[in-house]
């Protein structure tokens, strides 16, 4: 699992966030179970955090005392796009969460070798786990893949663990059939 570390700086409720923001730190709070903690970070201390493809576990000291956590909600400025508040989500081991983690391919798809193009419906999935089941990414096997077929979400390879929260008829991936291979085959 990879899990991204960085300190926080515990603030009072008192401060106004427009004036964390204006020092250049972020306002963020910190909840769940039996923690509550307001706080500042910088841009650089989270930002291998926010901005990747891949799911990531946090771990913020405060204080000296560590916390696990996930992102649970962040905010953008609607004009400038800079962080205006994140949310932080305390993790237990025992106590299950929601997140979302990336779909990978394992295998040639058969339809792809004969001039068929993947087409990737779905990016990531929704699952339910104990923190201690987490994993980085989630793959689903596409070497039986031919033109114009598709995996759906109960192709995904998970362990009895993890419980994954999409209908499974939902498609991840299709090998489309291309104009060229179409025209190909009506003139055949």
């Amino acid at each position: 699992m990879n899990t991204v570390s960085f300190k926080g700086e515990k603030r009072d409720v008192a401060t106004k966030a427009s004036v964390v923001r204006n020092s250049g730190s972020i306002p963020a709070v910190i909840y769940g179970g039996d923690v509550l903690e307001h706080f500042t970070v910088t841009h650089n201390d989270v930002k291998h955090l926010i901005y990747t493809p891949d799911f990531k576990m946090g771990e913020v000291e405060l204080d000296g005392q560590k916390h696990r956590c996930i992102i649970k909600d962040i905010q953008f400025h609607p004009v400038t796009d800079n962080i205006e508040h994140i949310d932080f989500l305390a993790i237990e081991d025992g106590r299950k969460v929601k997140v979302n983690i990336p779909i990978k391919f394992k295998g040639v798809s058969p339809g792809v070798k004969n001039g068929g193009k993947l087409m990737q419906s779905m990016r990531k999935v929704k699952v339910k786990a104990d923190p201690k089941d987490l994993v980085d990414e989630l793959y689903i096997d596409i070497s039986n893949l031919e033109l114009g077929f598709a995996v759906k979400v109960k192709d995904i390879e998970v362990d009895g663990n993890i419980e994954i929260m999409a209908s499974p008829s939902i498609p991840v991936a299709s090998v489309e059939v291309p104009r060229a291979l179409k025209s190909a085959e009506a003139a055949a």
